[in-house]
């Protein structure tokens, strides 16, 4: 599966966790884990706990995500 068939919302980051996970909660009110994407990580962008952030979920297992973009 590409990131462009990925389900993209928008939450707030709630808690950074080990090994590089991180509590997302989205605007419906969902608490989801997720992980930064391979370009986030390429260049070093930082996300930390209360910043805004566009997940990208699988149809397939909703509970997990990628961090796609941190909004300004």
């Amino acid at each position: 599966m590409s990131k462009e068939d990925l389900a993209q919302l928008d939450g707030k980051v709630v808690d950074a966790l080990a090994g590089g996970l991180y509590k997302i909660m989205l605007d419906n009110n969902v608490e989801i884990s997720a992980k930064l994407c391979g370009k986030m990580r390429r260049f070093n962008i930082r996300v930390v706990v209360g910043d805004r952030v566009t997940v990208g979920v699988s149809p397939y297992d909703p509970t997990h995500g990628l961090i796609m973009y941190r909004h300004k």
